[in-house]
């Protein structure tokens, strides 16, 4: 039931995307003194989730009329390698860089369960039970 809404399927994603991009930020510091390691990260949430490019819209009362995305989204694959000035051994990790990462990307998990938690008040307060 909860799939087929946008709102709970849209933060699910967002809640996916951050956990990917926590993932890769662990390897990133688990490899910061890998000689040659590239530092690496997963593309943002708006340019990796369908439809993102094009505003949220009103669903149609017929099904032809609305687009349905792509299947689940396995946002690990969408890593990146990304640009940075190298160290003497050819690693590219800033650890304080990927405290940031880590700071964003827990932000970004909060903002996820915030808008699941509104939206399950929203149904509930709709249901009558507050």
């Amino acid at each position: 039931m909860f799939s087929s809404l946008e709102i709970f399927r849209t933060a699910s994603a967002l809640a996916a995307h951050a956990s990917a991009r926590q993932t890769i930020i662990s390897q990133n510091m688990a490899n910061a003194d890998t000689p040659d390691y590239r530092a690496r990260d997963v593309r943002s949430f708006a340019d990796s989730y369908p439809g993102s490019s094009e505003p949220f819209r009103l669903r149609t009362t017929r099904a032809v009329h609305v687009r349905t995305p792509g299947g689940p989204h396995e946002f690990s694959q969408n890593a990146v390698e990304r640009p940075g000035d190298a160290s003497p051994n050819g690693n590219t990790v800033s650890l304080e860089r990927e405290m940031l990462n880590a700071a964003e990307t827990k932000y970004a998990h909060d903002v996820a369960l915030t808008v699941y938690r509104s939206g399950l008040n929203l149904m509930r307060s709709a249901l009558g039970r507050n």
